[in-house]
């Protein structure tokens, strides 16, 4: 077999999972140039929350911090998570509003956009696909992994079938839970390799025990590419430790041959930068802490500090593992979607307000609203036709891919922005975030403006994008 090829998180992955995407830009350039010393196959610098966090938070431009992070990475392929038609906000956006943030990512530094759609609906995959095509990215699409009645080999077989057809250049398996079991792991991972000549990727989380295991086992069963994290940025909700990892693998037949001395020198520098946010109660040790119970709620990552933080905002902490047992129930009544964003997100929400009001369903944000309408895609099985009932009533499904009801939107978005933005980059930050996105303008452009921390203003309770 081929050596193994590592993808490094530290920094989207890794500090998403563990502190909430909260890594500043002048946190990540000075270590950038030895990260590119390593022998990486690709650095995960993008994507996911890291937008939303930016503007939200950290008051930085995203596009900026993309662009310095290409300036100094000369070697190593620049790798961002994109959630399809979803993009990296809340809702599906106009064909022509996905069209040019690809072209825009590409354009900025981006070599490999990893694409996925939550419900594993290739239509909402279509126009990703094509604009990651026709600007000369490379698309790797994810499948999103889980397991439950329909989600079986047979199911992620035929769906890699279908995304080859349809101009993938390489698959990554996303376990976005940690709920891929090492056994299965090499099952699933031998079966796919027969079914397909593309490159094939493994991400995983460690927060169910068995990260390390599944990794091992992948490997032996030809996966080509994992996704691990650097040490300080590792474990618990994220990835298993890249170092340990190429180690372990170093005494197999696959080794593949990265710097360790660099590795090192990339490890000892985040230390302190983790102890910081430990410190500022950013890092929540609790998301440090194994926790089998995953393998049966299969929340991921992420996910679970993030439910944590609401539920202590709203002074209910008391109710966390309450809440984490009604997530499957939820799940398996909206037809077991997959627990990644933004569904991660919708079916927690219901499932804290569930519990809180001691109502099952009384309160019913618009996104799961729109989700059981259809306007996410379709799920994966047959909704609880009584919980139906009790979300949208009698109203109509539809069976379209949903941003065919979509007009394209990008040029009234610069009408609505006007003189705010001063490029597209400016505009699609309008887009994609329009609550928040003009106080960080005003401040990008004003630097005596300071941009206020604000939750979307919609009638679900925020909880910051994971994945």
């Amino acid at each position: 077999m081929s050596k193994l090829k590592i993808t490094e998180t530290a920094l989207r992955d890794g500090h998403q999972s563990l502190m909430a995407t909260r890594l500043k830009t002048d946190e990540i350039i000075p270590i950038l140039e030895t990260m590119d010393k390593v022998g990486y196959h690709s650095m995960e610098v993008w994507g996911g929350a890291t937008f939303d966090s930016c503007i939200r938070f950290l008051n930085e431009d995203p596009w900026e911090r993309l662009r310095l992070i290409r300036k100094h990475v000369k070697n190593t392929k620049l790798q961002m998570l994109l959630r399809g038609q979803n993009l990296l906000g809340y809702r599906h956006y106009g064909d022509d509003t996905v069209d040019r943030f690809i072209e825009l990512s590409i354009k900025n530094g981006i070599d490999i956009i990893r694409v996925f759609d939550a419900l594993n609906d290739v239509r909402n995959l279509e126009q990703s696909m094509k604009a990651i095509q026709k600007y000369n990215g490379h698309c790797q699409v994810a499948i999103s992994y889980t397991t439950s009645p329909v989600h079986t080999t047979e199911y992620y077989i035929e769906l890699i079938k279908t995304v080859e057809k349809m101009g993938a250049d390489s698959i990554c398996i996303k376990d976005m839970a940690g709920v891929l079991t090492p056994y299965n792991a090499y099952d699933l991972v031998k079966k796919v390799k027969a079914a397909t000549t593309l490159p094939i990727e493994l991400h995983t989380h460690c927060t169910g025990g068995i990260a390390e295991m599944t990794y091992m086992k992948a490997v032996e069963a030809g996966v080509d590419i994992i996704d691990t994290a650097i040490s300080p940025l590792s474990g618990g909700t994220s990835q298993p430790p890249t170092e340990s990892m190429v180690v372990s693998i170093s005494e197999m037949d696959r080794n593949p041959e990265l710097n360790m001395d660099a590795l090192l020198e990339v490890a000892e520098y985040f230390k302190p930068i983790r102890d910081k946010y430990m410190e500022e109660k950013i890092l929540d040790p609790k998301v440090l802490l194994t926790d089998p119970q995953t393998l049966k709620y299969q929340v991921p990552g992420g996910m679970l500090s993030n439910l944590l933080s609401q539920l202590k905002q709203q002074g209910a902490e008391s109710k966390y593992e309450e809440v984490l047992n009604e997530v499957p129930r939820v799940r398996k009544e909206l037809g077991y979607p997959p627990l990644v964003t933004p569904l991660s997100q919708m079916v927690g929400t219901q499932s804290v307000f569930n519990v809180l009001t001691g109502q099952r369903y009384k309160i019913v944000p618009k996104e799961i609203k729109d989700y059981v309408k259809g306007l996410y895609g379709q799920a994966p099985a047959k909704l609880d036709p009584e919980v139906k009932k009790l979300i949208i009533g009698d109203e109509e499904v539809i069976t379209v891919r949903p941003a065919d009801l979509i007009e394209n939107e990008l040029e009234a978005m610069k009408e609505e922005i006007k003189d705010l933005a001063k490029n597209d980059e400016d505009v699609l930050a309008y887009a994609l975030f329009p609550q928040i996105a003009p106080k960080y303008l005003e401040a990008k452009y004003n630097k005596s403006t300071k941009v206020e921390e604000k939750a979307v203003e919609s009638n679900i309770t925020y909880i910051e994008v994971t994945m």
